[in-house]
């Protein structure tokens, strides 16, 4: 007998400015980072004790999660091993961590482009964290999950959190920020997907030939009024990652005028390594008619409207010191496929 669905979403996360601060003797990146999140995004339905469906009559699959693929960007994922999929390293690592099996079907309906710098892998894995913790009642602050998380990826954290914060470090450091006002975004996408190391090697390879410096942290000194005056403060920020992912893939200059040139458009930026864009507008009216505008212009490219989701008043706290845990970042593959279920099959 299966359990009730439970459902969450994975919504789209922006880095509204990301500064580049240093870089670690281990070769990884420090970051300076105010990340919001809109309210599009993927969604993560996760229904109890329904992997082990009878076959053959009395067949059953290995005990452990199994994963569904849906959604426009769906098909961009189900060629790829079921072991390596984000979402099931999650459900995997929290299991083991917790010492629970994970007896669970999991269904991502992908709506998000692949690679595309606003977060869609990793805020997958962190919805799928948060609806474990809800089935098995475990706090969503609990320690655990976030080291899971940070085990994971330098994303997945803040992803687990959810709303509206400072990003530091890479990724283990979550502070709060100040409470946004309400304001309008244009996601765009040129359908070009950009990995996020050729982004880095970038960025390392002009430093190397310029000799430039790493930027400094530029969180506010005081709270935005509205959506012009955090505009404002975003202009005297930046997204570092912008040039060398103009190296990577150019059409993003492309994607950036077009926002610009959109009415009523307070900023254009890249957002992460790209290739997705955001334009922030101070209605809604303003950014269905931009999105509306700049589709027409460039019907291959992918635009959504939307906006930035605010910060719940009954947030949980953001965590301190972040450890990854180890387990996280070497799951153990999946048992032997099973005859007729494609192993963990993708479907």
């Amino acid at each position: 007998m299966t359990g009730i669905p439970i459902v969450e979403a994975a919504p789209a996360k922006l880095n509204l400015y990301l500064h580049v601060t240093g870089r670690r003797a281990d070769g990884y990146h420090e970051l300076d980072s105010l990340v919001a999140f809109a309210e599009f995004g993927d969604s993560i339905t996760l229904t109890p004790a329904a992997a082990r469906v009878a076959l053959r009559g009395a067949d059953l699959p290995p005990a452990g999660p199994r994963l569904a693929i849906a959604g426009p960007f769906g098909p961009a994922l189900m060629g790829e091993n079921p072991a390596s999929n984000l979402v099931m390293r999650a459900a995997h690592a929290l299991a083991a961590r917790l010492g629970r099996e994970a007896d669970v079907m999991i269904a991502l309906t992908k709506a998000l482009p692949v690679a595309s710098g606003i977060g869609g892998g990793s805020a997958d894995a962190a919805a799928c964290l948060r609806a474990l913790a809800r089935l098995w009642g475990v706090p969503p602050d609990d320690p655990a999950l976030f080291a899971v998380a940070a085990g994971l990826g330098a994303d997945v954290p803040v992803c687990v959190a959810g709303r509206s914060c400072y990003f530091g470090g890479i990724g283990d450091i979550l502070d709060e920020a100040p409470d946004l006002p309400e304001i309008h975004v244009v996601l765009v996408n040129p359908n070009v997907p950009v990995p996020t190391p050729a982004v880095f090697k970038a960025m390392a390879a002009a430093r190397v030939k310029s000799g430039g410096a790493f930027s400094a942290p530029a969180r506010f000194i005081r709270k935005p009024v509205d959506a012009a005056d955090l505009a404002s403060l975003l202009l005297e920020r930046s997204n570092d990652l912008t040039a060398p992912a103009l190296t990577v893939a150019p059409v993003i200059a492309d994607v950036l005028a077009a926002l610009e040139r959109s009415t009523g458009c307070l900023l254009p930026r890249l957002s992460g390594s790209g290739a997705t864009c955001f334009g922030l507008y101070a209605t809604a009216a303003a950014a269905e008619a931009a999105a509306k505008s700049i589709a027409a212009a460039s019907p291959g490219w992918w635009v959504k409207p939307t906006r930035l989701r605010p910060t719940p008043p009954d947030a949980p706290a953001l965590p301190r010191g972040i450890v990854a845990d180890p387990v996280a970042a070497a799951v153990p593959p999946p048992s032997a496929p099973f005859p007729d279920t494609g192993g963990w099959g993708v479907g």
